[in-house]
């Protein structure tokens, strides 16, 4: 096993499954570990290249397996699917993993530090509350429209429902009264967590350079600022703008062959987290916009007088992740575009 030179990992719960390749590629081993096995296992090896799927588990495991002194190699599952041969299992996958590790044009995945996934888990946590507290008020709006009593969507409305289940000279039965109730108090309950959560995010953001910096830009709150610091990798990876907005899937989907350019819609193919903050912050600035007026001569001036809010919001977006990475990459706040003179 000293000439190895890559071991492709498939993680697992409990039961994992390592393949040892050698610089020419011939097989060095195949290996069943068990979870407490795998650094032992890995720590009598020389120093190799370990490769592994970026899932739920692996920047643990790639933080664990770095302090052994090993490179590691994070991939995305699509990019290993294709090298899977025949059938499906653990071996045959680690087998794979090697395989387009090795690849010279193979994306990986940043290992992410501890404080980015606790980040990380802060704006999840935020998510999933948001959509709970939407699904209970789509679901009081539901039951109450049985009753006769409508409201308009959106948490601003809830206290319409509200008023109306509280209402003396309410028509609704005693039952409908008291579950509506349950769910008014649900829904405050969540609230109350969500407004906590933002306060702390917006204090997370107010402590790291890259976050205030990214918030100079129209569009960018806490939130997504939190985002792009979290989930995007370093601007390093990148060599332009348009690297990284093809990295969030905020480019036009190709369907090229023989020369001709064939451009569909948005590739949707990236970080989406990050790509629908751009894009709802993006809508902010298209309805500010349409409000107040555009400066003239700017780009929004010129796109808003000829095309759809959506088509503008989803292109601003495209030119917000491009600032971003000028901005990043330079080092340098937010600035103003300057209007073209005509």
């Amino acid at each position: 096993m000293e000439n190895v030179s890559i071991i492709g990992i498939d993680l697992a719960k409990r039961s994992f499954q390592a393949h040892g390749a050698r610089a020419d590629g011939s097989v060095a081993f195949h290996k069943k570990l068990s979870r407490e096995k795998v650094l032992a296992f890995l720590g009598e090896q020389s120093r190799c290249v370990v490769a592994m799927e970026a899932c739920g588990s692996a920047h643990h495991w790639g933080r664990a397996i770095s302090a052994l002194g090993h490179e590691v190699r994070l991939l995305p599952p699509a990019y290993v699917k294709p090298f899977v041969k025949r059938q499906k299992n653990d071996s045959a996958d680690a087998e794979a993993i090697c395989e387009a590790a090795i690849r010279p044009t193979m994306r990986f995945v940043a290992v992410k530090t501890e404080e980015q996934q606790g980040r990380a888990m802060l704006f999840r946590t935020r998510d999933l509350l948001v959509r709970q507290r939407t699904q209970l008020i789509n679901a009081l709006r539901g039951h109450l429209a049985e009753h006769g009593v409508v409201a308009p969507q959106g948490p601003a409305n809830v206290k319409i429902l509200a008023d109306a289940v509280e209402e003396t000279t309410t028509s609704l039965p005693l039952l409908v009264v008291e579950l509506s109730r349950i769910f008014l108090g649900q829904i405050e309950a969540l609230a109350n967590k969500i407004a906590d959560l933002e306060k702390a995010t917006a204090l997370e953001a107010a402590r790291g350079a890259i976050t205030r910096r990214l918030q100079t830009m129209p569009g960018v709150g806490p939130i997504t600022a939190m985002a792009i610091e979290t989930f995007a990798p370093s601007m390093d990876h990148f060599k332009c703008g348009r690297d990284f907005s093809a990295w969030l899937g905020i480019v036009p989907r190709q369907h090229s062959t023989g020369g001709k350019q064939l451009l569909g819609r948005t590739s949707k193919m990236g970080q989406r987290d990050i790509r629908r903050l751009l894009i709802v912050g993006a809508m902010a600035v298209v309805r500010g916009a349409c409000r107040k007026g555009a400066p003239e001569g700017t780009l929004l001036h010129r796109m808003l007088g000829r095309k759809p809010r959506m088509l503008v919001a989803i292109a601003l977006a495209n030119k917000m992740a491009r600032s971003i990475w000028a901005m990043l990459t330079k080092n340098e706040d937010y600035r103003i575009p300057v209007a073209a003179t005509i």
